[in-house]
């Protein structure tokens, strides 16, 4: 399976690092040079304490012009480093920084913070002022990030606060889903779902906008591999089933329909085995288009999704790339599923979503035991596939979707409360989620209409909305927010501007 960055580890086995670099000058002398250096050592390891995901990795203090530009190449140039922190701890005359700054290509953080937390009242002197004065040099660097149309994150407190600590925290998430689209492979099982406007998009601009390499399968290149899984590998992955999940009575081994659990294992073996010869990260399949498979498959996407595969139904490559990025983004508790908003509640009470899929939806937005089951589906003319069937957690998160307007990428997020459902849905035979979205469900749904966005989403209840916010500022991608405090004026306002400004900013 692929590793998530997240797990502290990048898809080689190199260990991600976010490079910390502190600004200064040579006019202070030796003795003072050395102090920022201590202190400067000292901001690193709290932020190391703060963000264990990555590395924060110390550099040497720069004040010249000539390191500042090295240590920006250097930075381009190394894999396992995927973003830059900066901190101009005394006065670094920004000029030095022009060079380095317009060959920077990692994500920047600006950290304006100091070394003290608080002044010492009664012996502060000039030569304290001196050494301790962010304050002046980081304005000094802003100024000049501006200047430059750098783009970059802008953290000001101290390192302890857990305020600052957070918002490192979500753009050292970022980091890591934009090191994750940049590097991601993914492999298309057939084409998009026939007439469908939404899910088709240019693949082109994706690898050059995103990096992801999009790239088309025959079904029955998978289903080569499937049909040589052997009986063992079948056997075991049985055994497993039995051991993690409530498998129905119908599915065990010698009853009636046992064969539809090993075919829905077999299937899971072999694109296990396909996606890890390939180096895939993230994989499509459309239910038009099954080749030789025995059933389409559910319970395989679904147990792969959960291992850190980025997945998207009917050929949509685009909220596959969405999952995968958000998997090895999450942090802590939680998860993130391939989500589609199915059907509504509109009453009586409180109007809510009704959200799943055919069959996948991932497990790890459920701290509840799954059940294995086996149902007819009317699509894909196949046999009846097995899937996991769950509600999700209760608990706060958001739906993200990724359009293709023509002219750019856009994505579209709603924050969502996950709530449980109001009525036990015993009929009801697949994974489900049921959630509110913000501000309210009438004002969400006309906001995420008028932005264009797209039916399938990825859900997460593991990523920090900040964090996607920064996402798509490293992406240089417009996104669109559905918060508490989104009006339907306030939003068609800002899809005007926002049309307005990416035509202006992009380049000619």
């Amino acid at each position: 399976m692929p590793r998530p960055l997240s797990t502290g580890r990048l898809p080689d086995g190199g260990v991600p690092q976010i490079w910390f670099l502190t600004g200064s000058q040579d006019l202070y002398g030796a003795e003072t040079l050395a102090q920022v250096e201590r202190q400067s050592r000292e901001i690193v390891a709290r932020l190391g304490r703060a963000t264990q995901s990555v590395e924060i990795v110390w550099r040497p203090v720069l004040t010249t012009s000539s390191a500042i530009r090295r240590a920006c190449l250097d930075a381009n140039g190394d894999d396992d480093c995927i973003g830059v922190a900066a901190w101009m701890h005394t006065f670094s005359p920004a000029k030095m920084w022009i060079h380095g700054l317009d060959e920077l290509r990692k994500p920047l953080l600006h950290l304006h913070t100091q070394a003290n937390r608080e002044l010492p009242w009664s012996t502060i002197d000039m030569e304290f002022m001196n050494l301790n004065q962010a304050a002046h040099g980081d304005r000094e660097f802003a100024h000049l990030q501006t200047r430059l149309g750098v783009v970059r994150k802008t953290v000001a407190g101290h390192v302890d606060d857990p305020v600052v600590q957070r918002r490192v925290q979500a753009w050292v998430a970022a980091t890591v889903g934009a090191t994750t689209m940049r590097r991601m492979r993914m492999a298309r099982f057939g084409d998009n779902m026939r007439n469908v406007a939404v899910t088709e998009g240019d693949k082109v601009e994706a690898e050059h906008r995103f990096g992801i390499s999009v790239n088309t399968y025959g079904v029955n290149d998978l289903v080569a591999v499937v049909d040589e899984v052997p009986d063992g590998v079948v056997d075991d992955l049985v055994t497993e089933c039995l051991d993690t999940y409530d498998v129905a009575a119908e599915l065990r081994p010698g009853a009636d329909r046992a064969a539809s659990l090993r075919d829905g294992l077999r299937i899971e073996a072999g694109l296990r085995e396909f996606l890890e010869g390939g180096g895939f990260d993230a994989f499509t399949t459309t239910f038009e288009d099954l080749g030789g498979l025995r059933q389409l498959p559910g319970l395989a996407v679904q147990r792969l999704m959960a291992d850190g595969y980025g997945f998207g139904g009917e050929g949509d490559w685009k909220t596959a790339a969405l999952v995968r990025a958000l998997k090895t983004m999450g942090t802590g508790a939680g998860g993130t599923s391939f989500m589609e908003d199915y059907t509504y509640h509109l009453g009586p009470g409180e109007p809510r979503v009704l959200g799943a899929h055919m069959l996948e939806v991932c497990p790890s937005i459920t701290t509840s035991t799954p059940r294995v089951e086996v149902h007819p589906l009317s699509i894909g003319n196949r046999a009846d596939p097995v899937r996991l069937v769950f509600t999700a957690d209760v608990g706060q998160g958001f739906v993200v979707g990724l359009s293709d307007l023509g002219e750019r990428f856009r994505l579209v997020l709603n924050e969502i409360d996950l709530v449980e459902p109001d009525e036990p849905m015993p009929a009801l035979p697949v994974a489900h989620a049921v959630w509110t979205p913000r501000p309210d469900l009438p004002t969400a749904l006309e906001s995420w209409l008028r932005a264009g966005g797209p039916h399938h989403t990825a859900l997460s209840t593991s990523v920090d909305v900040e964090s996607m916010v920064d996402l798509g500022e490293m992406l240089r991608v417009e996104l669109v927010r559905i918060d508490a405090d989104t009006t339907t004026r306030s939003l068609t306002n800002e899809l005007r501007w926002n049309q307005a400004y990416y035509r202006l900013a992009a380049p000619l």
